[in-house]
């Protein structure tokens, strides 16, 4: 009997280190389905690999990202659409939400979920869900005092941050403190938006909003070598080339200033 323990016991080490390994390999192929933009492909890997492994931060993460990454390429046309887009931001918040809850000492996980209720907050209008806005506030911090996860990501924590920080601050403040979001501060977004690109630079979507906020206070010769730093860049992301497009025009819309 208790060698027909033993083998049982030893049966069920080996699934567990088959089953992990299985699952480690499907999140290699889900990155780099996810490298070469094929974001429901990533996604349907991610989520096999999650019923190998459940309660995995490590995939849930992943599984957030790309149904963000996929809400924010959808069509929008039709208040149809637009309840699928919702629906789809709304499953990346519900996976981030376990990723935190499985991983709450990784700063990635809360980063995943401050991206998350950002998307849902640009959704829905950032001046009528402030509860949410400050939340993504919460979880950048979080993710910023943990400092984890590497350069990108501490990198990414503090960009959320700061465009948290830029996009509220274009409200006439009195109306923000109403509202509870009288903390935001577009001086607040250059100094994160400098600690990203110190941190990872190279990365156009990071100084791309650096030089809009710049404009903002009027700093044009900074903006415009911040420009010409995001149209050197190399493509990295998808939505580089769209980015590269957008920084030629700023930077001809500021050209004599």
């Amino acid at each position: 009997m208790q060698l027909k323990t033993l083998f049982f016991l030893l049966f069920i080490l080996f699934s567990s280190v088959l089953f992990a390994q299985k699952a480690d390999d499907l999140v290699k192929d889900g990155d780099k389905l996810k490298d070469s933009y094929n974001n429901q492909s990533a996604l349907d890997t991610y989520l096999k690999a999650d019923k190998l492994s459940p309660n995995n931060w490590e995939i849930l993460w992943r599984i957030s990202r790309s149904y963000v990454d996929i809400g924010a390429h959808m069509p929008e046309g039709t208040s149809d659409q637009k309840d699928k887009q919702l629906a789809v931001f709304q499953k990346g918040l519900s996976y981030a939400d376990q990723a935190v809850k499985y991983g709450p000492n990784q700063s990635i996980t809360y980063l995943r979920r401050a991206i998350a209720n950002g998307r849902i907050a640009l959704f829905k209008g950032v001046f009528s869900v402030g509860s949410v806005v400050n939340s993504v506030k919460s979880d950048c911090e979080k993710a910023i005092q943990l400092n984890n996860g590497g350069n990108y990501t501490q990198a990414l924590a503090h960009y959320v941050f700061a465009r948290t920080h830029a996009k509220i601050s274009e409200k006439w403040a009195p109306a923000r403190a109403v509202l509870g979001l009288g903390w935001a501060d577009n001086e607040v977004a250059l100094t994160e938006y400098q600690k990203a690109v110190s941190i990872f630079p190279n990365y156009r979507m990071f100084y791309l909003d650096y030089a809009r906020s710049l404009v903002r206070e009027d700093k044009y010769s900074e903006a415009k070598d911040f420009i010409n730093k995001c149209i050197n860049s190399p493509q990295q992301e998808e939505d580089d080339l769209s980015r590269l497009a957008e920084a030629k025009l700023l930077l001809n819309e500021i050209r004599n200033k």
